[in-house]
């Protein structure tokens, strides 16, 4: 008999949290191992009562008012502590439901308490401004100030390839903020958000500021949409339903990160002893399965041939198969289907007429770290967010060509630029029209301090503690006129 891949000590409640209690229901969904397909475990599906019930608790919590900010930091604070005593739980969680490599797993905690800390920070400085009436003749006397109040239920709705640090993205600064939060996890990944749900109560966050609802967006994530009373959606997915949580949401406020194709360019005087570990981890790490994940690499021709060597020569030493096996640096795609899908694209170039550099290969939900050149301009693998490990390589001489085919798809998340020549920076900066452009950076690279989010179809509104704590409240103006 083989052992359990997470014990039972290890393993979260599998209910639904409201009012800090774990609520059981009729139909179960199963978890399974990303790279065995083993089954690990079963959770209850939320029921439409149980979404509407926990929408009407968070929401009376609110009503009666949020612990002063000084506590709501402490709580913070202390989960973040619990998160480390909880560590190899959250990683075994992760490993399984996730496929996460225990290196990426491992960094995913470490990034967690992370934004746990920055949001307890937000939580005592988030204050308003002053506003200088003296500018207006007659007003001199005046004094105004601005004041922030939580706008009340925040949902999130979170994804499967960051199941703990992206869910802390909403939850944290929302709670910072003064709200109360229904989250709902990825159906893939579900285990790990209740793992976050019994170290929030275990730090002391009030059992009315959080309730956690489990199940597929179909069907729950419907149900939430119709909650009129939800204040604020922060949703991070594909465009599609991105779309849908909009179009619901009417009036309502909301913060979207949706789909990419994520650009970095390569110039002639680049320093590549830098640029290809950097470009080859951001392109391949948790299996390409990262929105900013380097897709469209643009090289400039005199250096083509030497960055697709150096980045193959890279690739072949990052291991793809178990993710417990800590030699292992690639690990499962989230489904087969998914990884079915992401070889069919790379066979699809291929046949198209673009060379396959290295990898392609498959075995069951895994695909090699996977280098293309010369895919063609109209295939999937460069007009389509691959999700997958996968690099997909041009050359140019055209510096303006360049900037001009990045910025020539629907989306505008993140880009990088590799140059040491200021001039090239700052163009880049002033024409790639992306939410975030890194110079002698990936598209990949994110500090959880900074501001996060995307532009046309990639989306709208900021992650970052300190500016999502500003999105989830409402600005009130206070005048006095003596």
């Amino acid at each position: 008999m083989h052992a359990p891949l997470i014990p039972p000590e290890a393993l979260p409640a599998t209910g639904t949290l409201i009012g800090g209690e774990w609520l059981d229901s009729p139909r179960r969904f199963p978890v399974t191992d990303k790279y065995t397909g083993q089954p690990v475990a079963e959770v209850c599906e939320t029921t439409r009562e149980q979404v509407a019930l926990a929408v009407r608790t968070t929401h009376q919590a609110v009503q009666a008012g949020a612990p002063a900010p000084h506590l709501r930091a402490a709580v913070l604070r202390r989960a973040a502590e619990l998160i480390e005593t909880r560590r190899e739980h959250f990683v075994m969680a992760m490993v399984a439901e996730a496929g996460f490599t225990l290196a990426d797993a491992n960094g995913e905690v470490d990034r967690a308490m992370v934004t746990l800390n920055l949001s307890a920070d937000e939580a005592v400085r988030l204050v308003g401004e002053m506003v200088p009436f003296a500018a207006s003749p007659g007003a001199e006397k005046r004094l105004g100030f601005t004041q922030r109040f939580p706008v009340g239920v925040v949902c999130a709705i979170t994804p499967f390839n960051s199941p703990l640090n992206t869910v802390l993205h909403k939850v944290a600064p929302a709670y910072a903020a003064g709200n109360a939060v229904v989250l709902k996890p990825s159906a893939f990944t579900p285990l790990t958000g209740a793992l976050l749900g019994e170290v929030l109560l275990a730090a002391g966050m009030p059992p009315g500021f959080l309730a956690i609802v489990q199940g597929e967006g179909d069907s729950v994530g419907s149900w939430l949409l119709a909650e009129q009373d939800v204040a604020f959606y922060t949703f991070t997915g594909s465009t599609r339903v991105g779309r849908i949580i909009q179009q619901a949401a009417g009036l309502r406020r909301t913060q979207m990160e949706l789909g990419s194709i994520a650009s970095t360019l390569v110039c002639a005087d680049a320093d590549l002893e830098r640029a290809i570990p950097k470009i080859a981890n951001a392109g391949l790490r948790k299996a390409g399965q990262v929105c900013t994940s380097v897709q469209r690499l643009y090289v400039h021709q005199s250096i083509a041939e030497e960055v697709a060597q150096r980045l193959v020569e890279y690739a072949a030493t990052l291991r793809a198969g178990d993710p417990r096996d800590p030699a292992t640096r690639v690990g499962p795609l989230i489904s087969e289907q998914s990884a079915i899908r992401a070889e069919g694209w790379m066979q699809e170039a291929v046949a198209a007429g673009a060379r396959l550099l290295c990898g392609g290969r498959r075995d069951r939900s895994v695909i090699e770290p996977t280098i293309i050149a010369d895919a063609p301009g109209d295939g999937r693998v460069w007009c389509q967010e691959a999700f997958a490990p996968l690099l997909a390589l041009r050359p140019f001489d055209d510096f303006d060509a360049a900037l001009a085919s990045a910025n020539d798809t629907p989306y505008g998340l993140s880009a990088g630029v590799f140059t040491q020549d200021i001039d090239r920076a700052l163009k880049a900066a002033r024409t790639l029209r992306f939410g975030t452009v890194q110079i002698n950076e990936t598209s990949s690279a994110r500090s959880d301090v900074m501001p996060f989010g995307g532009v046309k179809d990639s989306g709208f509104g900021k992650e970052g503690p300190a500016y999502a704590v500003r999105e989830m409240t409402e600005e009130r103006l206070v005048i006095f006129n003596p």
